[in-house]
């Protein structure tokens, strides 16, 4: 599995941070690649809640289904893959930072089929475009000022 993690620091508070982050329809808003993005559970979120995912990333669409694994509200969002192209685990936290809120966004990605023989392009281009996602976040959150 590849290893990605980025971290940032957002003049917000972590409650409004981690509410914009842990909604699942908005993460098309900052997350490049994801074009829709929507809870398949019943009731709020928290362990155990599902929602599926549409991504489009090297030329190919890709629908993925996901479990929530982790949820601290206000401080923590891990979810995997439960079905897709790919495994991925990741791990969103948030804490108070220098009069804001640092965001640490970590995932591990095991490719599989055409991902598998296009690896170091992808893992190369998934890390360009997470650190693009934490960046389109913080301009997002902090232009709601």
């Amino acid at each position: 599995m590849e290893r990605i993690e980025h971290s940032v620091v957002i003049n917000r508070p972590a409650e409004e941070v981690f509410a914009f982050m842990a909604d699942i329809e908005k993460q098309a808003l900052w997350a490049g690649p994801v074009s829709e993005s929507r809870q398949t559970s019943e009731g709020p979120l928290g362990v155990g809640t599902t929602y599926t995912q549409v991504t489009h990333l090297l030329g190919r669409r890709m629908e993925s289904n996901f479990e929530v694994t982790e949820y601290e509200p206000n401080r923590k969002f891990s979810s995997k893959t439960t079905s897709g192209p790919m495994e991925i685990q990741s791990t969103l936290t948030v804490e108070a930072a220098d009069g804001g809120t640092k965001v640490n966004l970590v995932a591990a990605v095991e490719t599989g089929g055409f991902f598998r023989l296009a690896e170091p392009v992808f893992v190369s281009t998934v890390k360009r475009q997470v650190a693009t996602d934490i960046r389109t976040l913080k301009d997002l959150l902090e232009g709601q000022a």
